[in-house]
């Protein structure tokens, strides 16, 4: 059963051309019995969710054996009149990221106009997932999403320490490191929601 499909945040014209891009991955599917499930992650989950930074690219997760086409990029214009490339990663990986093991169980589904979510199930990694994911690198923009996120009330400092501490038991990278950027991010929640 599909949980209810979140309400998006974007820009109109960044949704319009995000649209498009996920009518073209829809259009190259085919026929199958189970849809291609997208799992939409980084800045771009974060515009859709907040509005907050736009981002030029789509970082995601295809959950099948698929082989992307090559037209995965759309030019538009922003609402301050400058024109803007959006495109999906197709070299993007995700397994260096602190991720839950049911992080894309738990996505939660995108509805976008022209695109069938029988064929193609596009998803955004859930708010708290999303926190989680930005742990492994906390860098400035990490650190600003995990902001957007406290402020638009989408996250909490108790949750996202509860599902960090989770998925820590299976990360492969630096554990300390990502420790210091909990306690970071747990602190910078604090702060945001009080603003």
């Amino acid at each position: 059963m599909r949980k209810q499909a979140v309400e998006l945040q974007a820009e109109a014209e960044y949704l319009s051309a995000f649209t498009t891009i996920m009518k073209r991955l829809e259009a190259a599917v085919g026929a199958r019995a189970e849809p291609v499930v997208v799992c939409v992650c980084g800045g771009a989950a974060l515009h859709l969710y907040t509005g907050a930074r736009v981002s030029k690219d789509i970082d995601a997760t295809i959950l099948a054996k698929f082989l992307p086409p090559s037209n995965l990029n759309v030019a538009y214009r922003g609402t301050d009149g400058h024109a803007r490339l959006l495109y999906f990663d197709t070299q993007f990986n995700g397994a260096f990221s602190l991720l839950h093991e049911s992080a894309f169980k738990d996505s939660l589904p995108v509805t976008l106009a022209g695109v069938d979510a029988k064929r193609l199930d596009v998803r955004l990694l859930s708010p708290i997932d999303l926190a989680v994911s930005k742990l492994s690198r906390f860098d400035r923009h990490d650190e600003a999403d995990i902001r957007a996120l406290a402020q638009a009330r989408l996250i909490d400092a108790e949750a996202l320490r509860h599902r960090a501490e989770e998925a820590l038991p299976a990360y492969e990278g630096d554990v300390g490191r990502v420790r210091e950027s909990l306690d970071a991010a747990v602190s910078l929640i604090g702060k945001a929601v009080l603003h």
